[in-house]
């Protein structure tokens, strides 16, 4: 490294965002490129076997294998650690191997979770369906209900786990009761910030101690490919690290690369899903059609003051509930022409889709009524179209109930 770039590293310490998503973790190689560099290797060749024992064991930092650690990989991990205010990162081959990972490295059969019903329905599955095969125990509460997440408190409770804003109807946690909460039983809490990414919320300000990212949402922002990411403190990532070195759930260098490009515009995205997200909320709160609105932003949502001191702004994710039972719904989805009919979200073309029997489809009848999963409840991530456009898709909608 160059005394330039050793001056340019010391300057971003003291960085804001925008700029951080743009510079944050880049090392030039001897080419001296100014766009990140794709190193698409499986492994790094060493200067003798003295060099490379010296790899192996750890006293030299430099790679080794692309399972273990990659340039470009390091830099999204680097970079989105700084966005999060975080220590260090691991980037993960996927949203769900990122929470698969964590808890992998950090719990034991025997240990006892506590998660919130309203996250994403594959999250629910792999806590009880896979977790729970190796003697792993979770309890379910109510995500705004803290006197639930006291009372399920045990003696072996090792990890809090939670969205926020929930998938798919907006609850806000309370993150830094939450957090008192966890410390208190000696518990990590575990915070999955994929609506709201650290452009507009950073929860280990408010005590969280690991922040987890599905990359395929807002992160990338234009559905091009898969990734997670965990980041937190040193003690606890590097366990993870170990984890993923031996069982293997990595990132792939090109999808880390189309990452770092995706974080140069987070912010300014960002703030533009959630100006159309408000937006459509607040038109669709006037629809006669309409039965309720789910949107942080709204007035009428009992989350909102939570959401204004937790969040810079609401994010692009809302859900709504038409008069009328599923038919209604699917008949709503399907005669819509611009929303893109898809399970994704987070990217610049506005999706939706029907959470029931979807994204929250292998749960139970029992577990999507707690978590409000009702048969005529849409999702809608709204992306950066006009939105006048969007509304006129709504409408479609609307005539064909």
């Amino acid at each position: 490294m160059s005394q330039r770039e050793k001056d340019q590293y010391q300057a971003l310490k003291d960085a804001k965002m925008d700029t951080l998503a743009i510079r944050a973790g880049h090392t030039r190689s001897a080419e001296g490129e100014h766009s990140e560099a794709i190193y698409p290797t499986s492994s790094f060749v060493f200067e003798s076997s003295e060099h490379a024992a010296a790899r192996f064991s750890g006293d030299d930092e430099g790679n080794v294998y692309s399972r273990y650690t990659n340039p470009t990989v390091r830099t999204f991990e680097e970079r989105l650690a700084a966005l999060e205010g975080a220590e260090a990162g691991v980037a993960t081959a996927s949203g769900m191997a990122a929470i698969l990972s964590t808890c992998m490295a950090l719990l034991k059969a025997g240990d006892h979770v506590v998660c919130s019903r309203n996250v994403f329905g594959t999250t629910t599955n792999l806590f009880l369906k896979y977790f729970g095969k190796f003697g792993l125990e979770v309890t379910f509460v109510d995500l705004t209900n803290l006197d639930e997440w006291k009372n399920a408190v045990r003696d072996n409770t090792r990890l809090f786990f939670c969205e926020t804003p929930s998938n798919p109807i907006g609850e806000v946690a309370n993150l830094k009761v939450l957090s008192t909460i966890a410390k208190s039983c000696g518990s990590l809490l575990v915070v999955d910030n994929c609506f709201c990414t650290p452009a507009l919320q950073r929860p280990l300000d408010f005590g969280a101690d690991l922040v987890i990212h599905s990359a395929t949402k807002y992160l990338d922002g234009q559905g091009r490919c898969m990734g997670g990411c965990v980041v937190g403190r040193h003690e606890h990532i590097s366990e993870i690290v170990g984890f993923l070195r031996t069982c293997g759930p990595t990132m792939s260098p090109f999808n880390a690369w189309v990452f770092l490009k995706g974080l140069e515009t987070l912010r300014l995205r960002m703030d533009a899903h959630s100006e159309n997200a408000l937006a459509m909320a607040t038109w669709l709160e006037n629809q006669g059609s309409i039965e309720k609105v789910y949107y942080s932003g709204l007035d009428s949502h009992p989350g909102k003051a939570l959401a204004s001191v937790q969040q810079r702004a609401f994010g692009g994710v809302l859900s709504f509930c038409v008069k009328g039972d599923r038919a209604a719904a699917w008949r709503f989805i399907d005669a819509t022409r611009i929303c893109s009919l898809t399970a994704n979200l987070g990217d610049v073309k506005t999706t939706i889709v029907h959470p029931a029997t979807t994204t929250h489809g292998r749960l139970s009848d029992e577990q999507r009524a707690e978590a409000k999963i009702t048969d005529n409840l849409i999702r809608l991530a709204v992306g950066l179209e006009d939105l006048s456009d969007l509304q006129t898709d709504m409408i479609r909608g609307m005539e064909a109930m």
